[in-house]
């Protein structure tokens, strides 16, 4: 398959996602019709087995699960009292209720794995106290659409089991490779956070956060146990090597389990919201991951990833420059595409290509979830800008969204060039993995 017919493909799938067609029909549309005309229909018995493959996957039993822990800690109610437990330490930094933001969605993407659902259960915390307290939208805004971007970089991430999935790279390394730059970026928007309302005067427009005696914020400490203890329980059981992800998420749905317990609500009508959630999500998420492996078997038959290899290595780019050109790309790609879309869509013909110029596959996987977080909050297709906008009650302007997430999409680029530039960031605390 030569460079032109792949590039006709490119822009046959583009105009197929303008004209709204789901992901996973452009998918099998391109596999389908592109093996039969390279191979005929006999092709076309080849991709049974791989979907029958897909689905029984091991590893992806862990997405479910995965995502019923962030279910569980969503409706028991912990993700309030975490964030209140936060706002009396941070709260008092220059920023107040923003550096709670973006704690409270780090803390809760070290359980969740959502993006989305991290944006939705912090804002609809956030928002009302935000509000009476005098932040501007803008501000307020930008910060929860961006801290909801680390549920999918924080490890456990559903993000980069996919990736670890499709590009058959171990789940353990992925996920501990995304702790360091998980925390540094986290760090990098709240030190944004502390300069810019250092430098901006607002007196007056916001209200001071109240004195909190010490003993009342050491007591709502243990308001944090929880999502600590399911983070130790599962990046620790993998960091260790005594569980696989797998393993690693049902430890800490049972951990979850007990703790919904201890706050009351472990009941039928809680279980039965939970698990339906679970299930609609858990559907949607193999459905598109079903439909890129069947796309995969026309691209690997067709010899794509060697063309597209070839053809890049006819330009002469060094590793950092290939970067570098996949961040405009990707930028361009957020525009348009929701992540896991991206992700499934670009990665069988990516990571050869940065492979053979000396790429570490573990640390291309968070650079692909890097790109993904820059495309939740780039318009007009920003998962996290419409979430955000959604959950608000005064019907502001879009634009309030956008201009609050444009500086923290600013720290991701220069974050991202920092990792090219210094590679150890990530692949270090995995390369210390103990039963590797």
């Amino acid at each position: 398959m030569g460079v032109t017919s792949v590039l006709t493909g490119f822009t046959a799938m583009m105009g197929m996602l303008l004209m709204s067609f789901p992901v996973a029909v452009i998918m099998v549309t391109l596999g389908v019709i592109g093996g039969v005309m390279l191979y005929g229909w006999p092709l076309l018995n080849s991709m049974g087995p791989v979907i029958w493959g897909v689905q029984n996957e091991n590893i992806l039993t862990a997405i479910p699960l995965f995502v019923l822990l962030g279910e569980l800690l969503l409706r028991s109610g912990l993700a309030d009292k975490m964030y209140g437990a936060l706002s009396l330490w941070l709260g008092r930094l220059p920023g107040g209720l923003l550096h709670t933001n973006i704690g409270s969605c780090a803390l809760f993407a070290a359980t969740s794995g959502s993006s989305v659902a991290t944006a939705a259960t912090v804002g609809t915390v956030a928002l009302p106290a935000l509000k009476s307290r005098g932040y501007p939208a803008a501000q307020s805004l930008g910060s929860l659409a961006a801290g909801g971007t680390l549920g999918i970089l924080i490890p456990p991430s559903v993000n980069l089991l996919i990736y670890g999935s499709l590009a058959n790279e171990s789940i353990g390394r992925l996920f501990i490779a995304g702790i360091v730059p998980g925390l540094t970026l986290t760090l990098l928007f709240m030190a944004f956070i502390a300069v810019e309302s250092s430098l901006r005067s607002r007196r007056g427009e916001i209200e001071d956060a109240p004195q909190v005696p010490l003993n009342v914020r050491i007591s709502a400490l243990k308001h944090l146990v929880p999502p600590a203890v399911i983070f130790g329980v599962v990046m620790g059981s993998i960091y260790m090597g005594i569980a696989t992800p797998t393993e690693s998420a049902a430890l800490g749905v049972v951990v979850a389990l007990g703790f919904a317990w201890r706050e009351k609500k472990l009941t039928f009508e809680f279980l039965d919201q939970c698990f339906h959630q679970t299930a609609k999500t858990t559907g949607m998420i193999l459905l598109i991951i079903t439909a890129a492996f069947m796309l995969n078997v026309t691209l690997a038959l067709g010899g794509v990833a060697q063309t597209m290899t070839e053809w890049v290595s006819s330009f002469g780019l060094s590793a950092v420059g290939l970067l570098m050109v996949l961040i405009v790309f990707y930028l361009f790609l957020g525009m348009f595409m929701d992540v896991l879309s991206m992700q499934v869509l670009t990665i069988p013909v990516a990571l050869p290509i940065v492979t053979a110029v000396g790429v570490d596959p573990i640390w291309f996987g968070i650079f692909i979830v890097l790109m993904c977080e820059l495309g939740m909050i780039t318009p007009p297709v920003g998962m996290n800008l419409y979430v955000v906008q959604g959950i608000r009650k005064d019907g502001g302007p879009f634009r309030d969204v956008v201009y609050g997430a444009i500086p923290y999409a600013l720290i991701m680029i220069l974050f991202t060039m920092l990792l090219i530039f210094f590679p150890a960031i990530v692949t270090w605390l995995p390369s210390n993995m103990l039963g590797t």
